[in-house]
């Protein structure tokens, strides 16, 4: 692993502040990444503390291992796997959903279109298929959908269409310069000071990561595993995900009643709101990449689901 890729941790303290409530209990970092809120949370646990961390990457993996801490249990998975913890287990749960730097400027991960390198985009480099595999018989109609619905590009169609002829002219697609220049012939248009290629692979990203479902389903799986009283803390980067866990944590903070039995008990909420934080000013300014993230924060209230 090249040491020359740092990653700078967003909301770092804030979401420790958040998270902790007993310095006894059992903790899961469910994205650990490069481990600053591992670390940060691990300072602050007691000798019974224990912390469960998860992680796709092989390369955030073996910086975990390198911990060598006693205190911490590995799992080399995505963290909708969440749910194969015991219930009531854990005293708080944090995703922190944002791409690595290491990830973003490693140019053999395939995620920036700012440096040639293999169009990978696998989180987990060790199995599935790369955005070149998928891409070399993509349909143009599935293609736009992606790029659309996950990249929310208002020149999907463009878009498709141009890496659709590409292939017809010239052959599947294989490196990242490849792919930002097909994309930047397609695009007309741009927001001042972002890239054309910034949504389209965003989408790619996400969708061969199957990023939003398993999104879903580790909030799902959270609902389990968090004690009455555990935190749920989550950071997240753009919209799509910010919207499910917005949903997510808004659909279980509030009593539900059934209308075809008005006079039966509501369903108990399972979570209270704690509200939501943004980086402040001199964070943004020292660390550009944080200026998208919101961070969101519930308590599990009542029993297990």
């Amino acid at each position: 692993m090249n040491g020359t890729w740092t990653h700078r941790t967003v909301l770092l303290n804030e979401a420790i502040e958040a998270l902790l409530t007993n310095p006894d209990g059992h903790y899961i970092d469910a994205t650990f990444g490069r481990g600053g809120h591992a670390r940060l949370l691990l300072g602050r646990l007691s000798p019974q503390g224990r912390l469960t961390v998860f992680d796709k990457d092989p390369e955030a993996i073996a910086e975990a291992r390198a911990m060598a801490e006693p205190r911490v249990s590995i799992r080399h998975e995505g963290f909708a796997h969440l749910a194969d913890l015991p219930a009531a287990s854990a005293a708080g749960v944090l995703m922190d959903l944002g791409i690595s730097s290491p990830q973003i400027d490693n140019p053999e991960r395939g995620f920036s279109f700012r440096a040639e390198g293999p169009l990978d985009m696998r989180m987990d480099t060790t199995r599935g298929q790369s955005v070149a595999d998928w891409l070399a018989d993509a349909s143009l109609e599935t293609m736009t959908e992606v790029i659309r619905d996950y990249g929310e590009e208002r020149f999907a169609g463009q878009i498709a269409k141009a890496i659709d002829r590409r292939r017809q002219e010239r052959g599947p697609l294989g490196t990242t310069t490849e792919l930002a220049e097909v994309v930047a012939g397609a695009v007309k248009t741009r927001e001042p000071g972002k890239d054309p290629a910034t949504r389209t692979f965003q989408a790619f990203r996400i969708f061969i990561n199957a990023e939003l479902e398993e999104l879903a389903r580790a909030l799902d799986a959270s609902l389990k595993v968090l004690q009455p009283g555990g935190r749920l803390v989550v950071i997240s980067f753009h919209s799509l995900e910010d919207r499910i866990v917005k949903q997510f944590i808004a659909g279980h903070s509030r009593d539900v009643f059934d209308r075809r039995a008005p006079f039966a008990e509501p369903k108990v909420m399972h979570f209270k709101a704690l509200g939501r934080t943004k980086p402040g000013e001199e964070e943004v300014a020292g660390n550009p990449r944080s200026r998208s993230a919101v961070m969101r924060v519930a308590e599990r209230t009542g029993a297990p689901a």
